[in-house]
């Protein structure tokens, strides 16, 4: 025992002993060759989230600003809502039938789905089918945004004639590519003017020499006409052509193979769940609208910062807890919570470059807000600066309003910034430097205006503003010369009852007489001078209007209407 006990010692001795040899002989070697660094250590339990649903897909991607927040429990996923919540909030992809058009179709699924509010995201002409995107209350709202987005369309064109080879067509459709000038169908809802649309891309698929069918694919702009492109095609060829029928396969995101569904499939949905409780089907019918924005870049904010948000604030830095790569100033992005839920759609005023190095400031303006008032419960004014301030109005360092009165330290004038104020700029001001101009000068402008303004009078509905002030101007006129002759007249009647005037007078007396009549009330005021000299002053010509009638001057009718009251005059005194 006892040898066996000196043998461990002399063991453990001589291990000590070669310890220190290898660490002091070796030191300098393992420095100068060895690699020593700190190697990262991925002890955060990494998630996959590549198969989440809707705007939480590939979170982890997003780059982090910060992971302190609240998590509050308002707010639900979009695919677990009520289902009440979940059909007011959400969109059909619809394979729209033919012969109904697209305004009959909507009105069908209001009533079968017994909602309040629906639209579309862009007319479908009866006889067209294929995929029309209707929204349901609040996805009402993404309405606009669904009707800009691209389409494509699969569509069979008929040709007049017959062509050489397939070849010509493909080169023909492919040729009508880029910016393209159209002009609507005859048959249009809208205004037949000349406009400008894009077209991507578009093949040929087939063509039937036999028949003169081509069937193509174009993928284009919202607002194209392919009957149009179908008349375009023809008169480049040469042979002329129409559209045979047309079929839409996408919608913005949503395409023919992303759960389309009929009619019947949302009137059966409807019935089970009416009859047997049974959600499921509507649930499969419908989806909720943040499957529309799954194409936008994406901001998170904190739970705090919802309602707020929805009230209509504006998106600040702090309230940012992630945000997306590749984010450009005047871009659209969609801001959601954590749970991935749309909040609002807005427009970037920072880029991920400015947004990864400020500390404040606003991220983005809204443009939509999509979630209702009070889905969160209401966080504002809760932080240390709010706080701050509510003791400063108590203590009446602040006004009622917040802002700053005569009592206000300065330290807080200096440090406060106050982003409800937007800065105002001013336009600089030119001085305006007075023009001497004499008076001849000036009526001769106006005699040139009112001479201009004159001759596009002469054309009716066609002519300006002036033109037809003028001819309410002549025809008041007109009238008061009737009235003033026919007072004349019948004064004149009077006096020749009373025997002042003999029977069968002379006509200069009478002319005298309507003359002193109506000359003092012409020389009652300036204007009415003016105007008469204006008349005066037009071209006693016959004018044809647009419509084909021909027009007297007013000085013409003024002489015909007192020759005949003449005559009559005439022919009374005679009698």
């Amino acid at each position: 025992m006892a040898d066996s006990n000196v043998v461990g010692v002399a063991k453990k001795h001589k291990k000590k002993k070669e310890r220190k040899v290898l660490g002091d002989a070796a030191v300098a070697e393992l420095q100068h060759e060895g690699e020593f660094f700190i190697k990262p250590e991925s002890k955060v339990v990494q998630l996959d989230t590549s198969q989440w649903p809707l705007l939480l897909k590939n979170f982890d991607k997003l780059n982090v600003r910060t992971t302190h927040y609240t998590p509050l429990p308002s707010g639900s996923n979009p695919l677990k809502r009520e289902i009440t919540d979940y059909i007011r909030t959400g969109f059909i992809n619809l394979d729209k039938p033919s012969n109904p058009s697209s305004h009959e179709v909507v009105a069908w699924i209001r009533r079968i789905l017994r909602v309040e509010k629906t639209g579309h995201s862009g007319t479908l002409d009866p006889k067209v089918t294929g995929c029309l995107i209707v929204c349901i209350e609040r996805a009402t709202r993404l309405v606009k945004s669904q009707q800009s987005a691209g389409k494509e369309y699969v569509g069979v064109i008929r040709l007049h004639n017959a062509i050489e080879s397939e070849v010509q067509l493909s080169r023909a459709l492919e040729t009508l590519t880029g910016a393209l000038f159209q002009r609507p169908p005859l048959i249009a809802a809208v205004k037949r003017q000349l406009r400008v649309r894009t077209i991507y891309e578009s093949k040929m698929l087939e063509y039937d020499p036999e028949k003169r069918l081509g069937i193509f694919w174009v993928s284009c702009e919202a607002g194209t006409y392919i009957r149009t492109l179908c008349v375009h095609v023809g008169l480049l060829l040469g042979v002329g052509g129409q559209m045979q029928e047309l079929r839409r396969i996408r919608s913005g995101v949503m395409g023919e193979k992303d759960h389309m569904v009929t009619m019947h499939d949302v009137l059966d949905a409807q019935w089970q769940y009416d009859n047997y409780k049974d959600e499921g089907y509507l649930r499969r019918v419908i989806y909720p609208l943040e499957k529309l924005l799954t194409s936008h870049k994406r901001l998170v904010m904190k739970d705090s910062a919802v309602n707020a948000i929805c009230y209509g604030a504006k998106i600040m830095l702090p309230g940012v807890l992630r945000y997306e790569d590749g984010i450009e100033v005047n871009q659209e992005v969609v801001v959601i919570t954590t749970k991935g839920e749309a909040i609002c759609v807005a427009i970037a005023l920072m880029t991920t470059a400015v947004i990864s190095t400020c500390d404040h400031g606003i991220v983005a303006k809204i443009k939509r807000v999509i979630m209702e008032r009070d889905t969160y419960p209401r966080k504002w004014g809760l932080g240390p600066k709010a706080s701050q301030k509510k003791m400063m109005i108590k203590q009446g360092l602040l006004d009622k309003h917040g802002k700053p009165n005569d009592s206000t330290p300065t330290a807080w004038k200096d440090d406060y910034i106050d982003y409800s104020v937007t800065v105002k700029t001013e336009p600089v001001s030119v001085p305006v430097v007075p023009m001497k101009t004499e008076k001849t000068r000036k009526r001769k402008l106006e005699e040139e205006d009112e001479g201009q303004g004159s001759d596009y009078s002469d054309y009716g509905d066609y002519g300006g503003e002036n033109g037809d002030e003028e001819e309410e101007s002549s025809q008041e006129e007109e009238e008061e010369q009737d009235d003033s002759e026919e007072e004349v007249e019948e004064k004149m009647e009077s006096e020749e009852e009373e025997g002042e005037i003999a029977p069968g007078g002379q006509e200069e007396e009478e002319e005298e007489d309507s003359k002193a009549f109506i000359v003092p009330q012409l020389e009652v005021s300036k204007k009415g001078k003016k105007k008469k000299n204006k008349k005066e002053k037009k071209i006693k010509v016959k004018v044809e209007s647009p419509s084909g009638r021909s027009v007297d001057s007013g000085t013409d009718s003024s002489k015909k209407k007192k020759k005949k009251k003449k005559a009559r005059l005439m022919a009374e005194d005679s009698e």
